[in-house]
Parts: structure tokens; C-alpha cells; sequence
């Protein structure tokens, strides 16, 4: 750490008492002067040519003769920078370095220590030494900056703090003349010791570094990240401490809140520093800051732009990164999914912007949500071309890579969040279907979603069950996906019926044979499937509808018999007909007739579900020309 040395004379100062401080000489003291607490017995002569307050304080009648104390109340830098001004005056050698310069530029300001004084005196000297000196060195311009911190209203009007923000910023901007030491952490260099810093030092550092534009902003990035993993720690531990008495839990009240506040600041500082390059920031530094923001209740302005940032590079994001804690008063879902359907509305717009001016980047498909007629389609084609031009500057193509991780993201998340019992199905529903189409190439990890959500709310009821089941798309079920939902007695079963037919005609596209399409279908079959999102939510066409279902699933006619007595006959049954089956496919028509006459509806249902799937193309087949055999010969 440099230094500079002022005078040539040694120290004479010493003290009479205890609150007292004179100066060894021969020449009686006539002027007293107050400091805070200390008394010092001076001498007007050297003093005064070089202070101009302390001519104007004597020039006043009744100060500074015959006795008068001259009382300098709320003098910067205290007693200790008075009194090296004072040795300063009387020639006395005193040693400057960056841990007390601001406070002698302070003192010598406060005293009038100018070149209107005298020439060569006190702050000019003090100036040149911070010029020349001390705001080269990367230590010691940082002491300096440190130390305006305390008198911050005098530095500013001196210009003390802006010239050592400018200063540290260009060491920043040019590391050659810094000479730092070699980091060995992914921030740079400087990252460490600026975030030493309080938080408005550190933003005006960070603003001059980037207005200077040599700065890579993948760097300023690492430095936010730096600066917030050291002030933002874990806020509820704070505000989770035993106290003993009413007393100490008001006063650990106000100093919550005090924390609180300043750490709302700092992260509202950081959100506002953030680069605009896509890849400066990770997303998951962007949600750690979003779960911050909700915690200590930011402005809306910061938790929006926040969540813009992550919708722009959501493909990068985690499952755990969007598990953000809820904190609402109203609510006691376990976490905060209105901010993860804001993310996906955002991205959504991100994509539609994208699409808009990358057409060829696009899904091959176009059936993107914002684009066709889906759940989250309804948005007014000039709110999506508003907000596409407002990020025209930040739209980029959304890769179908991005497109089937961003997918996979979000029906992951949706599996661990539909485990929480007090998720309304509204919100899942919300979630699931902002999700582009183009996003899902298949739907297996949505259906674990709707199978989870199920598990963990048995108390829905049909009309729930049915809705929650119409975000799946039957056509994208693996064979594996298709094979547990064939036996998944929660699903509903004009659902199961879908993926019977859909894993049929697979199986015949895979065999080579003719592959059934839905004008194959017999028309009562075909009218349930193409009846996906319409129907009477009244009890009695349900319980119908169910009843028509059960019968078509089983191959037999909704007129069978349903007795309570053919029902018990059929459980003594369903071992042997299955041997049958096996043992004479050839007498099928015979088989499925008899099942449809003494099988219970579940067992029954169950059973067909169970057929072995080594040939399920012959099977179908032969069930719905018999459907269509019965109804004939009963009309």
C-alpha cells in the first residue's frame, strides 16, 4: 500500500490530561479549540493562515480571544483528523495512505484548507497523491472507495466517491494495469473484492464497468452471481429464532424487517443489473434470485423481468429450480405455481415471437398453443403480436430440442407438484396445457402426471376425472404407457377404450396388415371417441354413458344381461373362458357372447383389458363385427 509523507518537523503534541491535547512550545497557546471530546490549546498563527474557517470563526466578536472556546461540532474525520490537519499547519510530519485519506480530504475541506488559503497546502496536496497515486492500484483505490462510506454526503459533494467508482471501473475494464492476482473460480478476478462492497457502491461500479462496453457480459454476470451468493443468505432461518419474551421477539421483529429491506434492495439492484445476452446469466441463478424476490415480497417490476429472463432460456432449467416455494397467506399449496404458469406464458409468446420471425425455425407441425386452438390459444392475435414485438430485440428460434426439453421440464415438474393434495386441478390443467403441442412428441410423462394427481386426490369426482383427462393425447402412449393405463382402474373408462383402439391399430400398422382408422369404427364406438370434449355433465347421461362404454369395452350390446345374479355367476366363470380363448380362438363369436352375458362390468372390463396383446388386431376385429351382428339381428 503506498504512502506519502507531509512535513519535516517530529511530533511535539502531547496531552496535559486526559481530555486534553497542546502542543510543546515556547509561545504561550492562544486559541482553544473543541473537538468532540478533546480540548486542544493552539497556537492562532500557523493555524489560521492555512484555515479559513478558523479566520472566519476568530474574526467574530467574541470568539476565539480572551479564553473563548471555538466549538467545531460534527467535525468530519473526529479528533484524529483534526489534529493531523493541525500538525499538518504546524509542519509536523504526518503519514497519508488510503485508509486516511478520505478522512483528511473531509477535514481539510471542513477546515478550509485550500489554495485560497495558501499555496501547496493541505487538500490540494491530497488530491494530487489519490490522482496520481492512489487510484492506479487496485488496492488501494478499493480502500479508498471504502472509506467514503463514512461522511457519504461530504464525499459526494467533494467528488471523492465518483472519482473512485470511475477509477475502479476502468482497472476493471483494463486488468493489465490492475495487476490482479490469478483467480481460480469461475468469477473473475475482481469479482471477490467488489463484492466486498455495499450494494449501492457495487451498482455504480457495475453500471460505469458496462457502460464502458470493454467488459465481456458473461463476466459482469459471474460478478452478480459472486456478489448475491455473499448478501443473500437464507432469510426464513433468520426470522425462525427462539426469543424468551415479548420484548426480544418485537425487537427481532424490527431487525427482520431491517434485513428484510436491505436485501430487498440488493436483489432489486441485481435485477436491474442484469446483461441483456441470453447467456450471462444460468436460469438457474435467475430462479434462485425469482424464489428470493417472492420471499422478501420485491416489486412486481422485478419479479416481471425476472420471470421473462427464465422464460427466454427455460430449456436450461431444472425441476428443482422450479420447485419455488409457496408463501402466499391465502394458499396452502406447497409451491408457487402461478409463477411457473407465468413462465410458461411468457415462453410461450417467446415461441409464438419466434415463430413469427423465424418461420422455417418453427414446429414442423405449427399446433403450437398461441398458434391453434388449444386451452391457451384464446390470446387475442394483437396482444401476441404486441408482446412479440415488445422482445423483438431478444426473440431468437425456439429449437424443437428446446421445444421436447422444455416439455419433458414441465411435465416432470407436474409430477412432483400434483403429489401435493391441496393442488387445485384448474392450475394443473393451466400448467399442462400451456405447453406447445410440438413440445410433447409423446405423452408418457404427461400421463404419469394425471395418474400421480389421481392417486393423490381419490375424492375427485367423475366430471373432474374426465376434464383432468383430456389434456392426453392416446395417439402419443408408448406401448409401456399403454399397457399400465389398459389396467388403471382410476382412469376413466372412455379413456381406457381410446387407448385400446389407438394400441390396436399400432399393432396392425406394426404386423402390416390393414390398419383401423375411425371410419371403421361402428358408429356408436366412433361417436364416444370423437365426443372428447363434449357431453352432459348431468349424473344420468354419465351413469348411461358409462353403461354404453362398459358394453362396447366388453364386445357385447348395451342390452345384455346386467342381472345381480349373472354377475355372481361370472366371477366361477373368467378362469375358464380365458382357457378357451386360448384353446379355441377359432369359436371367438361364441366366446365373447357368453362373456357378455355373465361377466360383472369391472370383471369383465378388467379381462378384456388382460388379453394377451400378442394379436390384438384379430381380437378387435372380431369384437366389433359382432357388436354390429347383435344389433342387427335384434332390429
Amino acid at each position: 500500500m503506498k504512502f506519502m509523507k507531509l512535513g519535516g518537523r517530529p511530533d511535539t503534541f502531547f496531552s496535559p490530561s486526559e481530555s486534553a491535547r497542546s502542543v510543546y512550545t515556547e509561545v504561550t497557546t492562544d486559541l482553544q479549540i473543541l473537538v468532540g471530546n478533546c480540548l486542544y490549546h493552539l497556537h492562532k498563527f500557523p493555524l489560521l493562515s492555512k484555515c479559513l474557517l478558523l479566520q472566519a470563526l476568530c474574526a467574530e466578536p467574541g470568539s476565539g480571544g480572551d479564553g473563548e472556546v471555538i466549538e467545531l461540532a460534527g467535525f468530519p474525520g473526529g479528533a484524529e483528523a483534526f489534529e493531523a490537519c493541525a500538525k499538518f499547519c504546524y509542519g509536523i510530519t504526518i503519514t497519508v495512505s488510503a485508509r486516511n485519506l478520505v478522512p483528511l480530504r473531509c477535514a481539510a475541506a471542513h477546515l478550509g484548507m485550500s489554495e485560497a488559503a495558501d499555496r501547496g497546502n493541505l487538500a490540494a496536496k491530497l488530491d494530487s497523491f489519490l490522482a496520481s497515486c492512489l487510484l492506479r492500484r487496485w488496492k488501494d483505490a478499493l480502500a479508498v472507495l471504502q472509506s467514503t462510506r463514512h461522511g457519504a454526503p461530504l464525499c459526494e459533494e467533494l467528488g471523492l466517491t465518483s472519482r473512485c467508482v470511475d477509477a475502479v471501473a476502468v482497472l476493471i475494464a483494463s486488468p493489465a494495469n490492475a495487476m490482479p492476482a490469478k483467480s481460480t473460480s469461475a468469477s473473475p478476478w475482481w469479482a471477490h473484492d467488489v463484492a466486498e462492497l455495499g450494494v449501492d457502491m457495487f451498482w455504480r461500479i457495475m453500471v460505469a464497468v458496462k457502460s464502458t462496453g470493454a467488459v465481456h457480459e458473461k463476466t459482469v454476470g459471474d460478478a452478480l452471481k459472486a456478489y448475491a451468493r455473499r448478501w443473500l443468505p437464507n432469510v426464513a432461518k433468520d426470522a425462525e429464532q427462539p426469543f424468551d419474551d415479548a420484548g426480544a421477539i418485537a425487537a427481532a421483529d424490527d431487525s427482520v424487517k431491517q434485513v428484510t429491506t436491505r436485501h430487498r434492495l440488493l436483489l432489486e439492484k441485481i435485477v436491474s443489473l442484469l446483461p441483456v445476452d441470453k447467456d450471462a446469466v444460468s436460469c438457474a441463478f435467475l430462479l434462485k434470485l425469482l424464489k428470493a424476490a417472492n420471499i422478501l415480497s420485491a416489486s412486481a417490476a422485478s419479479k416481471a423481468e425476472l420471470v421473462r429472463r427464465v422464460a427466454w432460456q427455460l430449456e436450461e432449467a431444472s425441476v428443482g429450480d422450479l420447485l419455488i416455494p409457496s408463501v402466499s397467506c391465502v394458499s396452502d399449496m406447497l409451491y408457487d405455481v402461478d409463477a411457473v404458469a407465468a413462465i410458461l406464458d411468457e415462453f410461450a409468446l417467446r415461441h409464438a415471437a419466434a415463430t413469427a420471425q423465424h418461420p422455417a425455425a418453427g414446429s414442423p407441425d405449427d399446433d403450437s398453443p398461441v398458434r391453434s386452438g388449444g386451452h391457451r390459444r384464446s390470446r387475442s392475435d394483437e396482444s401476441v403480436g404486441f408482446d412479440g414485438a415488445r422482445r423483438s430485440s431478444s426473440a431468437a428460434p425456439v429449437s424443437q430440442y428446446a421445444l421436447a426439453r422444455v416439455g419433458r421440464l414441465v411435465d416432470a415438474f407436474l409430477i412432483e407438484v400434483s403429489k401435493d393434495p391441496n393442488l387445485p386441478v384448474d392450475k394443473l390443467l393451466a400448467i399442462a396445457e400451456a405447453v406447445p403441442d410440438s413440445a410433447r412428441p409423446e405423452h408418457d410423462g404427461l400421463y404419469k402426471v394425471v395418474d400421480s394427481y389421481l392417486k393423490a386426490h381419490p375424492e375427485m369426482s367423475k366430471s373432474a376425472r374426465k376434464r383432468l383427462c383430456r389434456v392426453l393425447n392416446c395417439r402419443k402412449l408408448s406401448e409401456k404407457a399403454c399397457s399400465h393405463a389398459a389396467q388403471n382402474e382410476l382412469l376413466p373408462l372412455r379413456v381406457v377404450v381410446q387407448v385400446l383402439f389407438f394400441e390396436h391399430a399400432r399393432a396392425a400398422a406394426l404386423s402390416g396388415g390393414p390398419v383401423a382408422s375411425d371410419s371403421d369404427l361402428p358408429s356408436n364406438i366412433k361417436a364416444l371417441l370423437s365426443s372428447k370434449s363434449a357431453g352432459s355433465e348431468d349424473d344420468d347421461a354419465d351413469r348411461v354413458d358409462e353403461q354404453r362404454l362398459r358394453a362396447l369395452a366388453s364386445g357385447a350390446s348395451p342390452g345384455d344381461d346386467w342381472s345381480v345374479e349373472g354377475l355372481r355367476r361370472a366371477a366361477s366363470k373368467i378362469a375358464t373362458l380365458r382357457m378357451k380363448m386360448e384353446e379355441d380362438e377359432d369359436d371367438d363369436e361364441e366366446f365373447v357372447r357368453k362373456a357378455g352375458l355373465s361377466r360383472s362390468a369391472s370383471l369383465r372390463f378388467r379381462a378384456f383389458c388382460a388379453l394377451p396383446t400378442a394379436n390384438p388386431k384379430r381380437m378387435l376385429s372380431k369384437l366389433w363385427p359382432l357388436a354390429r351382428s347383435i344389433t342387427a339381428d335384434r332390429h
